[in-house]
């Protein structure tokens, strides 16, 4: 299976029965991202949470059960 990369329009080619090729297949909505781009926003994100400046801002949950 031939996939491209969102960020950065490689084309790279998976195997049939991995699990994430048939995760793509499966979930059209799901978009792949080469190992590059990966590592790359790995190490930028990982860069801004040691800065301290960084917050993960969790959905608050609401208890209106009737």
């Amino acid at each position: 299976m031939q996939v491209k990369c969102v960020l950065c329009d490689k084309i790279e080619s998976l195997d049939d029965d991995c699990p994430e090729a048939k995760r793509l297949r499966n979930r059209r909505i799901n978009m792949y991202i080469c190992a590059d781009c990966y590592h790359r926003i790995e190490k930028r994100t990982n860069e801004r949470h040691q800065t301290g400046n960084f917050h993960l801002y969790k959905e608050k949950k609401s208890n209106d059960l009737i």
